[in-house]
């Protein structure tokens, strides 16, 4: 890269260009141009995709109307479950699965919590469990513990002893108890929670940390990079010891020491309302906005692509920038069945995208990290810019 960069000065010193005008082709990042896409054609039992889990050669879908397999080997739905096969409610909000038992858990969307194990259902809610309340958003496994994230607080069910304990403003840092979403990583449970940040559960410890917007100020961030880009969160991931944050009103990345904030007026993030997010390393994350995909494929340079479909033409589009600077436009077939995100996720070089309309599969055929040295040649529209 430094050779590539030295080279493009000494050409334009012997023209007698400054550097203000010496301009190498940048290094761009790996962009999706394959994808599959599912909807009730294909055999989901509703199209509103609130979840999406990956797990090897399974990919589970929760939809506003059931839950559904897709097997990874032959791309096609194989099992559905709605209320009339056993499934105890119809909208499955969050899904999680035991690297231990193999046991699916789901957050129920008005019903609480429920296992899949065996081919059977257990099912957990209000009047028989500690389930806080049956409106829950998320579910993260943790150990032997599995988190529920609600509209009431935080419970967390011992699958082993079968006791349960309920989190809330009573015995954690929350100013609000309205969880959206939990996530387990490097022993630490992180949960989202609308107008309380981001809470940190140390599970050796017992102990919580709060992350917060320092400024306190609830409709914009009055000093950028100093913490959280605002209270109201909606999914938190931790990874490559790597804390990404989503929220309605921008992103945001903290490696341990500083901050970083994302937004749609200086980045490639194609909204600041953001439903959810994915983390597939500290350098890399997806974000579920309501105006198409923003993926930051390189944290270090702010590079992006936003992925969004056109809805007159049935067609997509990947618009790769720095900063604001676009760098490149890729025009391809349908990619997105919807551009209002709802959930996704990643595992090894592929990528799953929940929308309002169906579900996206992108296909990571030479998926590679970051950024490389590459033709502008992935579709028809070489290098064009829109």
């Amino acid at each position: 890269m430094k050779q590539h960069y030295a080279a493009a000065f000494l050409v334009a010193a012997t023209l007698g260009l400054g550097p203000a005008t010496a301009a190498a082709d940048p290094e761009l990042p790996f962009v999706y141009t394959k994808w599959k896409q599912f909807t009730k054609a294909d055999g989901l039992p509703n199209e509103h995709v609130f979840a999406v889990k990956s797990d090897g050669p399974r990919l589970w879908v929760g939809t506003e109307g059931g839950l559904a397999l897709i097997d990874k080997a032959s791309g096609k739905v194989t099992t559905v479950w709605t209320e009339a096969e056993g499934l105890p409610w119809r909208a499955v909000s969050g899904i999680d699965v035991s690297p231990k038992t193999g046991d699916v858990w789901l957050s129920l969307f008005g019903g609480g919590l429920a296992r899949l194990s065996g081919g059977r259902f257990d099912h957990w809610h209000q009047m028989n469990s500690g389930v806080v309340n049956d409106v829950a958003y998320g579910v993260a496994v943790e150990n032997d513990n599995v988190w529920v994230a609600t509209t009431a607080g935080a419970s967390r069910l011992n699958t082993v002893s079968g006791e349960w304990t309920i989190y809330n403003e009573k015995n954690a840092p929350m100013e609000e108890i309205w969880n959206y979403g939990a996530n387990y990583d490097d022993g630490k449970v992180y949960l989202a929670v609308w107008g309380s940040g981001v809470l940190e559960y140390d599970v050796a410890t017992n102990r919580w940390k709060d992350y917060l917007d320092p400024d306190g100020e609830m409709e914009i961030d009055l000093y950028r990079d100093d913490g959280l880009v605002h209270m109201v969160t909606s999914g938190a991931r931790h990874v490559d010891k790597t804390l990404w944050v989503s929220s309605y009103f921008g992103v945001c990345r903290y490696d341990g020491r500083n901050w970083r904030a994302y937004y749609n007026m200086d980045s490639g993030l194609p909204s600041d309302f953001n439903n959810s997010l994915a983390a597939r390393s500290g350098n890399e994350a997806w974000f579920a906005t309501d105006k198409g995909v923003g993926a930051l494929m390189d944290a270090a340079s702010n590079t992006w692509v936003a992925y969004t479909r056109d809805r007159t033409t049935n067609t997509g589009k990947a618009v790769v920038s720095r900063d604001k600077t676009v760098l490149e436009t890729i025009d391809m077939g349908l990619n997105l069945p919807n551009n209002y995100i709802v959930s996704m996720d990643v595992e090894g070089n592929d990528v799953f995208i929940g929308t309002s309309k169906g579900l996206a599969w992108g296909i990571g055929d030479g998926y590679y990290a970051g950024l490389k040295d590459r033709p502008k040649s992935l579709s028809d529209n070489r290098g064009a810019s829109k």
